[in-house]
């Protein structure tokens, strides 16, 4: 029996990871770097509306999750599947990654 295989799906996926800055986030989340907006504004250099605009878009795609403690918003990988695709694109191994 064939697999069915979701394409709009996928496209959203890579359509979600075709930007510098989003490829960056979600490359650094599963590195072990920065998890929230604070961090990654700093590391990045880039403004806290402008990370955040971008986590919203990866939110949006699957790409990755948010969980709240308190004031602070964590992020992270939200699947293997993204992990996977990450590692194939970077020439690394999933195991090296925070899921």
């Amino acid at each position: 029996m064939e697999k069915y295989i979701d394409y709009e799906e996928r496209a959203a996926l890579l359509k979600a990871l075709a930007h510098p800055v989003r490829l960056r986030i979600v490359h650094s989340l599963l590195t072990g770097g920065c998890h929230n907006v604070g961090c990654m504004e700093k590391s990045s250099g880039m403004s806290q509306s402008c990370v955040s605009q971008h986590l919203q878009k990866l939110r949006a795609a699957g790409v990755v999750m948010a969980e709240r403690s308190g004031n602070e918003v964590y992020y992270h990988a939200a699947s293997r599947e993204v992990a996977a695709l990450m590692a194939a694109l970077f020439e690394e191994e999933t195991e090296q990654y925070v899921l």
